[in-house]
């Protein structure tokens, strides 16, 4: 089988390195319109950040080229494996990481990858994967079946990339074909085992806020979906301790308290964010590059206790119509203002409620720079 790579990131790369021979695309050398790179090819293995309307993608479609994710090609490099997969416009990262922790702790033999930073392709081979999910990796899937498939929550995001909520709604939930069983959010009016933060758990998980309840609620229902008992799903709650850059305290300074939620890339992320410490007096630091989100909900939810706010990158002239604050532009600036006001027993957020592609070359590099400055 001859196959193209489009994309040479992370999930590119690894997808190259278990093909014989293929052909590579690098998006920055500036041949992604030369058709002639089809020739010969059986199949296009795409990185996901690879938009579907691209010439290359749509040629190879006209031509009857099948074009996968990479996590279809993963999926088929693993037979026998059992798999769960997890989507949602938030809390992925979170859930799968968790459930990694519950499937480890019941003794299973399992590995966790895909949009949790880890490309399928790149696994050894597992009794059970768990596996994240993003929109754009579910576009082009056509043989991953899950055995418990996991929605969390559907908001409005990634408008940018979709022509409507709807055609992203219909790619989260391509999660559901094929699978064995469905894991959903109570009253979303989907048919499958249902979950929501109200329901009574095997323990109180570790992390933080409302939103991290309903993500424990849901990875309790999809491990007992895949045969794990009680007490093993409370001791992974129990001990679970986050992920990074999701409300991940990295430093206390003088009293202050810093808190990165770089992963926050959407609005409905920092809406969270906001409600879990919607107690504690606050410094926010928003901001970023453009995803075609309404910031109005984000500026109803701004209460007393932020004391201050601090915009920054692409977005920060559009945030601040709605947003009372400092355009501090860079995140060096916004870290010092903040800490300029701050006092002891208050809190720096950074949760930008925007992508990171204006400054930073993704969220990490973005979450990373906040905990160096917080530290020094």
């Amino acid at each position: 089988m001859r196959a193209l790579v489009y994309g040479l990131a992370r999930s590119g790369r690894s997808a190259a390195a278990r093909l014989d021979d293929p052909v590579l695309v690098d998006r920055s050398l500036g041949n992604e319109d030369d058709l002639t790179l089809l020739d010969g090819v059986d199949v296009v293995v795409k990185n996901p950040g690879v938009p579907g309307d691209m010439p290359l993608v749509r040629a190879a479609r006209e031509r009857g080229i099948p074009v996968w994710a990479e996590v279809e090609l993963g999926y088929r490099l693993l037979p026998g494996a059992k798999f769960v997969g997890v989507t949602g416009t938030n809390g992925k990262t979170t859930t799968t990481a968790l459930l990694g922790e519950i499937f480890r702790v019941a003794g299973r033999d399992v590995a966790v990858a895909g949009n949790i930073g880890i490309p399928l392709t790149s696994i050894e081979p597992a009794d059970w994967v768990v596996c994240e999910l993003s929109s754009f990796q579910l576009e082009d899937v056509h043989e991953l079946a899950c055995d418990v498939a996991v929605l969390l929550n559907l908001e409005p995001d990634h408008l940018d990339r979709y022509a409507s909520f709807e055609d992203y709604r219909v790619a989260k939930l391509r999660i559901f074909e094929r699978a064995r069983a469905k894991v959903v959010p109570r009253g979303s009016g989907l048919e499958g085992i249902e979950f929501s933060a109200d329901d009574p758990l095997p323990a109180e998980p570790l992390i933080r806020g409302a939103h991290n309840r309903e993500n424990a609620a849901a990875a309790t229902a999809a491990a007992r979906a895949a045969g794990i008992e009680n007490d093993a799903i409370a001791e992974g709650l129990r001990t679970f301790a986050g992920v990074p850059h999701r409300l991940e305290l990295v430093a206390e300074r003088d009293g202050v308290r810093y808190v990165n939620d770089s992963k926050a890339t959407n609005v409905a992320a920092a809406l969270r964010a906001l409600a879990a410490y919607a107690d504690e007096p606050v410094h926010l630091i928003l901001g970023g590059s453009y995803k075609g989100e309404d910031f109005g909900p984000l500026a109803e939810a701004i209460g007393s206790n932020v004391r201050s706010t601090h915009l920054v990158g692409e977005e920060a002239r559009r945030l601040s119509e709605l947003i009372e604050g400092d355009v501090d532009g860079t995140l060096e600036r916004a870290i010092a203002h903040a800490r300029r006001l701050a006092k002891p027993g208050e809190v720096i957020l950074l949760s930008p409620a925007c992508a990171s592609y204006d400054q930073f070359e993704n969220f990490e590099r973005r979450g990373e720079l906040f905990t160096r400055l917080a530290r020094s």
